[in-house]
């Protein structure tokens, strides 16, 4: 019998990087930090007896002196160095060595006066990281020089130099990632709010057809009312008059707010908008470009106000092109009802090829705003076997609809 609970070598890998992503850069440091002082500790305790006379009990104090203000590399690692410099001198001016043992503090000061000085180097101002190395080296070359260990003067300085130098660079290279990431992500984020503000110009665009047919059509019945109907006194013949001014005034006025936002430099009453009529064509071609299509629409399409009908053809087509740019070679099925609302749902089963989709964009949340603008909502949900569902209620007319059974924050 096969053991389906053994998880494979890279199912388990995948969860390690996971869990070291989760955690974070800063926990990891102090995890190092945590682990590099207890080590540092855990040499000098023992040690301290072979360079120092002390009585044992204050053997751990000493000992957590050169090795634990490493803990304060990353939170503060200016005050971790002050403290290890400041222990350091009082060691060598305060307590005895051993006879023959010329250091005046143990290398596990050292080696902990080192590390600070490095994390100094990598988060502080310029000019304290000078006055650190300048310290340091003036505490190391004059304790140690005393005792005659290391002669040459600019030993220290150098060696010292030379940790800093690799500091600074690694800060360098640090903050240029920093500030590439950070423009990175300014970067999506106006791509991302330009997409959605030409998604809102098409929208604004759309509507602004749709009305200016309506009120072209206003305009033509008020003033050829008088002609085609019989018996219009002068009263009436006024208010006609009266009803086509408002209404080509009203037109004007449409069309010097949102002609401008035509970006074709066709005129806006030119410009025919696809209706709920054209979605046959939409289906039809879409199968003849390759898409494994089906469709079913239940009711009559003719039913369809105008206004809605461009936001459905919109959001089909829409649906359409994500199934095929994230799912190539998947079937989609696409039903459209038009009983009491208008209901349309668009599901696409998982991709059959292996062709890489590239990165997905805004169109949901355009389809969301198309519906918004109609009075409908939209939700587009991924299905459990790997494929993708959007269903969309339009009305079909200014009555209110209510939200579908189910229904989250995620609809609009």
């Amino acid at each position: 019998m096969n053991d389906t609970s053994v998880a494979k070598p890279g199912t388990r890998n995948r969860s390690i990087w996971g869990l070291m992503t989760r955690l974070g850069s800063r926990w990891w440091l102090d995890a190092g930090s945590a682990f590099t002082a207890l080590v540092l500790f855990s040499v000098a305790w023992p040690t301290l007896h072979l360079t120092h006379q002390m009585p044992w009990p204050i053997q751990p104090l000493v000992a957590a002196l050169a090795a634990l203000p490493v803990l304060l590399m990353r939170s503060n690692a200016l005050l971790g160095w002050a403290v290890s410099a400041g222990s350091a001198l009082f060691i060598a001016l305060a307590v005895p060595n051993v006879p023959g043992e010329a250091i005046p503090f143990q290398v596990v000061h050292i080696v902990a006066l080192y590390f600070l000085v490095f994390a100094v180097a990598l988060r502080s101002p310029l000019q304290l990281v000078a006055v650190v190395w300048a310290a340091t080296s003036l505490l190391l070359g004059a304790a140690l020089s005393a005792e005659g260990v290391g002669a040459d003067p600019w030993a220290w300085p150098v060696s010292l130099g030379g940790s800093i130098f690799v500091a600074l660079l690694l800060r360098s290279l640090i903050r240029s990632r920093s500030e590439l990431n950070r423009q990175t992500e300014v970067s999506d984020l106006e791509r991302a709010r330009r997409t959605i503000l030409e998604e809102k110009a098409r929208i604004a665009r759309d509507l602004h057809d749709v009305v200016a047919h309506h009120m072209s059509l206003v305009v033509v019945q008020a003033q050829t009312a008088p002609y085609r109907v019989d018996g219009v006194n002068d009263a009436a013949r006024a208010e006609f008059e009266s009803i086509g001014a408002t209404a080509r005034e009203a037109l004007n006025e449409i069309r010097g707010l949102l002609g401008v936002l035509r970006s074709d430099g066709q005129l806006a009453e030119h410009t025919p908008q696809p209706t709920a009529a054209d979605l046959e064509a939409l289906f039809v071609g879409a199968a003849r470009a390759g898409v494994d299509l089906t469709w079913t629409v239940e009711g009559t399409l003719a039913v369809v106000p105008d206004t809605v009908g461009s936001a459905l053809y919109r959001i089909v087509q829409e649906s359409l092109a994500n199934a095929g740019r994230h799912a190539p070679g998947a079937p989609v099925r696409v039903t459209v009802d038009c009983a009491t609302a208008v209901e349309l749902i668009v599901v696409n089963a998982a991709g059959t090829s292996t062709a890489h989709a590239g990165p997905g964009g805004h169109g949901i949340p355009g389809m969301q705003a198309r519906a918004l603008a109609v009075g409908g909502h939209l939700d587009a949900t991924p299905t459990p076997d790997g494929g993708f569902r959007v269903r969309a209620l339009l009305p079909l007319g200014p009555a209110t609809m209510p939200l579908p059974v189910g229904a989250n924050s995620a609809v609009i």
